[in-house]
């Protein structure tokens, strides 16, 4: 869409809802979205899930011609309502994508994949009732059927030539391998069972239980199973270059997956890959100057050194990596009111990721709450390998992961009024990521970061990004080696050589993901510069926030439309 008619849509929200042409297919989206999403399905109707997706190819394909169909009524619609049709557009479009290309041929990135999703459903369910311990019995019994239906699409991968590099995939093993457990009762999966409520009668809390051990025993069985298909079948045939260039049809999956990712940025892949080059000169710039503030005589890499090894900047035990986060981001939870005029409702907790999952985990997530629930946010902290978990980075990190970051953007869109419910869970990458990557720019301007050292670390972070875009188009549009790609991190960032390694099997196993990261935060940052120049001191950041956050997320050309509109809506000085 033009920004003109976008911005049009945009400054029309506050005139009087009357019916639209896109009521009667949003109402369709929603329902084609929940029948494929049984978790998403139960929450919608306020049950619990009993199962998991289905993602065999025919499956992938009925809902990609829905998908194309729903595409064509929008497209013909006339609508109005710019937003809703841009976001629907770029959803169902991801949806034929994804058929397009066969993307579950490699349903998992090292990072994340459906050998990953029981676990982190254990981790954030509260079972309160009887039908809640019922139904997580149903799902753990659905857990042979979902990962056979994966590993029949790895199969097909392996036939077509479509295969995951060694290494994230033994990442993936590993987390795997970790739930692999002779006793049911010590299992992560059945967790859940630990603390049932007192309301539910002893009898009935037996029965239960001991359903639970069975169901968790089944599930465990398809992890089993599935270890021996990838270590028998799968890892025999994994693909040999790090990324998927030479893939069949690897060049155009990247370009579709940057796009995807970018979220309506317009960039090719070697526009990403220039960005990156300019964006790793302009930091280490700043670094140097950062530097020189310690008093440190040595050259740069002997900073880097000191800086990865010194045992002042690490953590001795969980408890003190965890009081660390705990207190920088009650720190900026004090700031929050001079930079947003609307906070979320919502709180969000500081958590250790996983100890099943760690080795192979990022150094931080958050984890989304439910306003509706009332169940709140996660922001996940990794505690494995202390020694590679530097406190100088940590204030970053926070302020990406919790606040002003995800959790923040995240519970905002959640608790928005008066929106269709795919606005409200809509995560456009380049948007939330660089939301969170502007976040930690926030921090910075706000004191957050209270030594030189604190704010080299929030160089090094968004050196990190600038890097990734340099080592994601390396990967899989020219074809780099891990060791090329892990080149920029270890020559320009203080990273530990812990979280390289976990960060760049992350970019061979995710293509594109990381180029969002970097791309949304300067156009943010870009848009946030073209408003104060416009409007000088009129110029208000809290309401630049507000406008910023205010939809929810939202592809890139839309942010600048909203931008645009607001600043076109200031009277003339």
């Amino acid at each position: 869409m033009k920004l003109a008619v976008l911005a049009a849509g945009i400054l029309a929200l506050s005139a009087p809802a009357f019916a639209d042409p896109l009521d009667p297919l949003i109402e369709a989206y929603e329902s084609f979205a929940l029948a494929s999403d049984p978790g998403e399905a139960a929450r919608a109707a306020g049950t619990a899930p009993t199962g998991w997706g289905r993602v065999r190819p025919r499956d992938v394909s009925a809902r990609a011609d829905e998908a194309r169909a729903l595409l064509e009524e929008i497209e013909a619609s006339g609508t109005a309502r710019a937003i809703d049709a841009a976001i629907l557009t770029r959803l169902l479009t991801d949806e034929v994508t994804a058929d397009a290309l066969d993307t579950a041929r490699i349903p998992f990135t090292g990072d994340w994949g459906f050998n990953a999703a029981p676990v982190f459903a254990a981790l954030r369910l509260r079972i309160r009732t009887e039908a809640d311990a019922d139904a997580w019995v149903q799902r753990l019994n659905d857990v042979p059927r979902f990962f056979a239906e994966n590993r029949i699409n790895m199969a097909r991968g392996i036939t077509t030539g479509w295969t995951a590099h060694r290494d994230p995939l033994a990442t993936m093993r590993e987390q795997i391998a970790a739930q692999i457990v002779e006793d049911p009762a010590t299992s992560d999966l059945y967790a859940p069972f630990l603390s049932l409520p007192d309301t539910i009668p002893p009898a009935t809390a037996a029965r239960l239980k001991a359903d639970g051990l069975i169901a968790v025993a089944n599930a465990i069985q398809a992890y089993r199973d599935t270890a021996r298909f990838i270590d028998m079948t799968y890892a025999p045939a994994v693909r040999r270059e790090a990324g998927i260039a030479a893939l069949p049809g690897g060049r155009e999956a990247y370009a579709a997956a940057v796009d995807a990712h970018t979220a309506g940025a317009g960039y090719s892949p070697e526009d990403i890959h220039a960005i990156g080059l300019d964006e790793v000169a302009r930091i280490r710039a700043e670094m140097h100057g950062v530097m020189a503030e310690t008093g440190f005589a040595g050259t740069f890499a002997e900073f880097q050194s000191f800086l990865r090894t010194d045992p002042q900047f690490y953590a001795q035990t969980d408890t003190e990596l965890m009081d660390k986060a705990k207190e920088i981001t009650g720190r900026i939870d004090a700031i929050l009111p001079l930079w947003f005029n609307q906070l979320p409702k919502l709180g969000y907790t500081v958590d250790p990721v996983p100890l099943s999952i760690a080795p192979g985990y990022t150094t931080g997530r958050y984890a989304q709450g439910d306003p509706a629930e009332g169940r709140q946010g996660s922001y996940l902290v990794n505690t494995y390998a202390l020694e590679q978990r530097p406190l100088y980075e940590l204030p970053s990190l926070s302020a990406h992961e919790a606040v002003p970051g995800h959790h923040l953007q995240i519970a905002l869109a959640q608790e928005m009024s008066g929106q269709p419910r795919f606005r409200q869970e809509y995560y456009a990458t380049a948007f939330g990521e660089g939301w969170g990557l502007y976040a930690e720019r926030i921090a910075g301007e706000a004191g957050i970061y209270q030594t030189p050292y604190e704010r080299f670390g929030a160089l090094s972070y968004e050196m990190w990004r600038a890097c990734r875009l340099v080592a994601d188009t390396g990967l899989h549009w020219y074809g780099w080696t891990r060791e090329q790609a892990e080149a920029c991190f270890i020559e320009n960032s203080a990273l530990s050589p812990l979280n390289i390694k976990t960060e760049v099997t992350r970019y061979i196993g995710w293509p594109g993901q990381a180029t969002a990261y970097k791309i949304g935060e300067l156009k943010i940052s870009g848009l946030r510069a073209e408003a104060e120049g416009a409007l000088g001191e009129r110029f208000d950041i809290r309401e630049f926030h507000d406008v910023v956050l205010g939809q929810g997320a939202v592809p890139l050309d839309v942010l600048e439309a909203q931008v645009k509109a607001w600043v076109a809506s200031y009277p003339k000085p």
